[in-house]
């Protein structure tokens, strides 16, 4: 006996019909013919693939290996969230954590890691990756990303996006390198000039100064996004609670915690506040993070006097972060004064304390003094004059350095807490996430 199954209006199950209904497809036995519902299907997959390749797609590009970048996976998800097709491409260390985004993710793994072998090599495969894959635009983010970006751009006559996070020839680590300094201000040299002309080209960078200067030597116009985090970011799973209660339960409860939380490279201050612990009793340093100078301080961290007042915690995942820094008395940004790059940053570590209503102690540096000053979130310590001769900053006295942290501490204690929650809530209002993401959006629409 034939068996038949009759489906009507089969299209009529999506409610936003973006297909003419088929009506009175059958499915038959293997004798019959079941054609209609094949092209019905077969329209389907074409139309979605259609669809698919309408949104437009962007390539970002940055040197690191994607775990810790909050900046760079914020603009991701802005523009995911906003219908935006990504891709991030970044590179594969040995140790890297893998990484699981909405978004669509590449690592390559390079032949060098560091210094000039390693940029070449990495703009290198980035330049044959940009070429022969589908996009719409190209998103560099900072200098060192830019070289592929900006000929890939220009072979394939594609929109070219530009994301400053810092003044890459002033980083502290190119200071007392004359050589290699040139090199990278010969490359924005070349290059910046050349992208204030070009059309369907745009950029941003994270603070105001920084965009000045950049539009005073070159005529490149940029926007200001800033790095700072959400305001209310998503509920962190339990396994990050576990691992944040985890490391919590390794410090001192009967000690104020002084944070610091980001790269531990030179000149962020880390051995100053090192060296000053000693001369405070009843507080704890904490450093969350790694980099260059991570080892060297470590070790010196395991050591007498500083092996019962330092704890360094190496790496931790931005979501276990969040969950350990409101419990800090104090969160510290203490910058030498090696070149423009620190002298015009804005850390986001500052946002971050600030969504934490946790007070700071920074470094009197023109965008932190305007964000500290004016919210009146914390203390400002006087920059030490940079020395020529021995190409760094002096150290600050160990003992009047804790005097200010001691005084510091004791203000805060005695503020009410209904004035330190209004000045935190109004700098948290502003110092959002939510309130850059609209300026990248529009930076973008304008060249895309």
């Amino acid at each position: 006996m034939e068996r038949r199954c009759k489906i009507s209006n089969f299209f009529d199950i999506c409610k936003k019909k973006p297909f003419p209904i088929v009506r009175n497809c059958h499915f038959l036995d293997s004798k019959d013919t079941i054609k209609p519902c094949c092209f019905a299907l077969r329209d389907l997959s074409n139309n979605y693939s259609e669809m698919k390749h309408q949104r437009k797609r962007v390539i970002v590009s940055v040197t690191n290996d994607l775990v810790t970048d909050q900046r760079v996976h914020r603009s991701c998800m802005a523009m995911h969230q906003a219908g935006y097709e990504v891709l991030l491409v970044g590179r594969r260390l040995p140790t890297s954590a893998p990484v699981k985004r909405p978004y669509a993710t590449a690592r390559m793994r390079l032949l060098f890691r560091r210094k000039a072998f390693f940029y070449a090599d990495y703009n290198f495969r980035l330049f044959w990756r940009l070429l022969f894959t589908r996009a719409d635009l190209f998103y560099a983010n900072d200098t060192d990303a830019l070289p592929a970006n900006y000929l890939a751009a220009w072979l394939r006559r594609k929109p070219l996006f530009f994301d400053a996070h810092e003044m890459f020839p002033e980083v502290p680590e190119l200071v007392g390198r004359p050589r290699v300094k040139a090199v990278w201000q010969r490359i924005e040299d070349c290059l910046f000039p050349r992208m204030a002309r070009r059309p369907h080209t745009a950029a941003v960078t994270v603070c105001r100064s920084i965009a000045d200067r950049y539009a005073e030597r070159y005529g490149l116009t940029m926007g200001v996004v800033r790095n700072v985090p959400m305001r209310q970011p998503s509920e962190p799973a339990a396994d990050a609670r576990r691992r944040a209660d985890a490391l919590l339960a390794s410090l001192p409860v009967d000690r104020q915690l002084l944070l610091y939380q980001g790269a531990v490279n030179v000149g962020r201050g880390v051995d100053w506040v090192m060296a000053a612990m000693p001369h405070l009793d009843g507080c704890h340093l904490v450093v969350a993070g790694v980099g260059d100078e991570y080892e060297r301080l470590h070790q010196q961290a395991l050591q007498e006097p500083y092996c019962h007042c330092v704890t360094f915690l190496g790496r931790v995942e931005p979501a276990v972060l969040r969950l350990i820094t409101p419990h800090a008395a104090l969160g510290l940004s203490l910058l030498e004064n090696r070149g423009l790059n620190y002298y015009y940053s804005l850390p986001n570590r500052l946002a971050d304390f600030v969504q934490a209503s946790v007070p700071v102690l920074a470094t009197d540096f023109p965008e932190i003094h305007r964000l500290v000053a004016t919210y009146e979130i914390g203390t400002l310590v006087p920059p030490e004059p940079f020395d020529p001769v021995s190409r760094r900053t002096p150290p600050p006295d160990a003992r009047k350095l804790a005097d200010t942290i001691r005084q510091s501490l004791h203000f805060w204690q005695s503020l009410p807490a209904d004035e330190r929650r209004r000045r935190f809530d109004r700098a948290a209002a502003d110092l959002s996430w939510e309130n850059d993401k609209n300026i990248l959006l529009q930076q973008l629409q304008t060249i895309i």
